[in-house]
């Protein structure tokens, strides 16, 4: 059976209580976010002491870590913040065992530069998808030569937002470190939405093989507000990933409080992935049970 987990990230505490809040929720896995009040793991400072300490708490908790979040604009328009953002994320790709799990998660990202979730033109050129399968072609070797996983998570305002560019990407970056994020509500637009079964059959008949983690948050249209949305979890220091509830005609509300076709695409994933970790986002922590109650009950109904 699939297993249900939820990201760190959404508890803005220490190591230790986070992950008792974690456990005492009912969850049987974590996606690590590298974010604690008490246990510094910023650029340059993961040590295996560190990484033992967060994996050993976890699993104390009966928790095991099944990723780990890499989150970054990793095609920066700044060449200068760009290369920060990758040295961070092959930090984390260099240390991910130690902290329990092989594989690290990041969406491509986007050459604007005042956000990290907005289309740019250059997102959609040759040159702009050249330059993030460099990058995504160095991930995935610094990943395979410390026996980890880059996976690469398909957004749609980003360089590989669409079906086609993540087929495209895994076509170009044949390598045994790179697998993928299954997250299907990142793959619709306001041209496409109305298509869902459609679009949920096509990832899964042409991606299915890549997948090694998924998650489950939801999609919606916007209605009027087509500004970028953000919400208030908690944690003034909360990582924008976190944050993030859609900008523009797509709204990416908390699982259940959408459109997506959950029964599909919890059978679609289980034809190849029946025990997968089923990460849950785009929450606050008041609104956890429900998620947790949903997304069981989705489990449940399908069987898987």
């Amino acid at each position: 059976m699939m297993q249900a987990g939820i990201f760190t990230g959404y508890f803005p505490y220490g190591l230790e209580e986070t992950a008792q809040k974690i456990r005492g929720l009912g969850f049987n896995t974590v996606q690590l976010d590298l974010h604690f009040k008490d246990v510094d793991l910023s650029a340059g400072q993961i040590t295996k002491d560190k990484a033992k300490q967060v994996r050993d708490t976890f699993r104390d908790h009966d928790l095991p870590i099944c990723a780990v979040s890499g989150y970054t604009n990793i095609v920066h328009p700044d060449k200068a913040g760009r290369e920060e953002r990758v040295s961070y994320l092959k930090e984390i790709i260099r240390n991910a065992r130690e902290f329990g799990s092989r594989y690290v998660i990041s969406e491509t990202g986007t050459f604007d530069t005042e956000s990290e979730w907005v289309h740019h033109p250059k997102n959609k050129t040759e040159e702009g998808f050249e330059e993030c399968r460099a990058i995504i072609a160095d991930l995935a070797q610094t990943a395979y030569d410390h026996g980890s996983m880059f996976l690469l998570e398909t957004y749609v305002n980003n360089v590989v937002g669409s079906v086609e560019e993540t087929v495209k990407m895994f076509a170009q970056v044949d390598h045994p470190g790179l697998g993928l994020l299954m997250d299907p509500t990142n793959y619709f637009e306001t041209h496409n939405i109305d298509d869902m079964d459609k679009i949920l059959h096509q990832v899964f008949d042409t991606l299915s093989d890549k997948v090694k983690i998924a998650h489950a948050k939801d999609v919606k249209r916007s209605g009027e507000d087509k500004s970028e949305k953000h919400a208030d979890i908690g944690d003034d220091d909360a990582l924008e990933s976190h944050t993030f509830r859609g900008v523009g005609e797509i709204e990416l509300p908390a699982p259940g409080l959408g459109e997506l076709n959950y029964d599909l695409y919890f059978q679609l994933l289980a034809r190849k992935h029946p025990n997968i970790p089923m990460i849950i986002e785009h929450l606050e922590e008041a609104d956890i049970p429900r998620a947790k109650t949903f997304i069981d009950g989705k489990l449940r109904a399908n069987g898987v």
